[in-house]
């Protein structure tokens, strides 16, 4: 179940505290009309629903707030690391157009992906110029920098992962859940 997956996988992004989260999920017979009314749903609370890619029965999943990523896109540090991922445009779209090239151009998954999930960007650039090893610490990903409040992160999103989780059990729908964007 589609709405099961986004509450284990996508939590912390559902409550605002995540840029975004990416998972896969089987693309049973139901699939595309669940994927399309969850979407709906979410879109209508500021959160967006994409599919990265699709392999061997399973989509990859992109769940994200979309003013995050814009902001993010507009770092100078992030538009420098991805220039030399070949990104050209730095529009949501546009990225994100690349990024499903990247994934589906590829044998290896493309590093600057730590971007989109709203990882910092000294741990995205530590993991690449370390080739993922040597890192301070590791958890939702390996942290090369600021180690003190990676860690924190990482609590809080387990623990809203725990909340969420126990709230969807108990009857809690999913766009109760989701924390609306904030309007501008």
């Amino acid at each position: 179940m589609l709405e099961r997956a986004i509450i284990d996988h996508a939590s912390p992004t559902l409550a605002r505290l995540k840029l975004g989260n990416l998972f896969n999920h089987p693309m049973g017979e139901d699939f595309p009309a669940e994927y399309a009314a969850l979407r709906r749903q979410l879109m209508d609370r500021g959160v967006t629903m994409t599919i990265l890619k699709v392999a061997h029965g399973k989509a990859l999943i992109y769940i994200y707030r979309r003013g995050g990523l814009e902001k993010a896109l507009m770092s100078e540090g992030v538009q420098r690391l991805l220039r030399t991922c070949g990104y050209r445009c730095f529009d949501v779209d546009s990225a994100l157009d690349t990024l499903k090239s990247r994934l589906n151009g590829l044998d290896a998954f493309p590093h600057e992906i730590g971007v989109f999930l709203g990882y910092p960007l000294e741990d995205v650039l530590g993991f690449i110029e370390n080739g993922g090893r040597n890192c301070l610490s590791c958890g939702c990903w390996k942290v090369y920098s600021n180690e003190c409040e990676a860690l924190k992160a990482f609590e809080r999103y387990e623990k809203c992962k725990a909340v969420y989780q126990r709230l969807f059990a108990s009857g809690c729908p999913l766009t109760r859940l989701t924390v609306a964007a904030r309007t501008a």
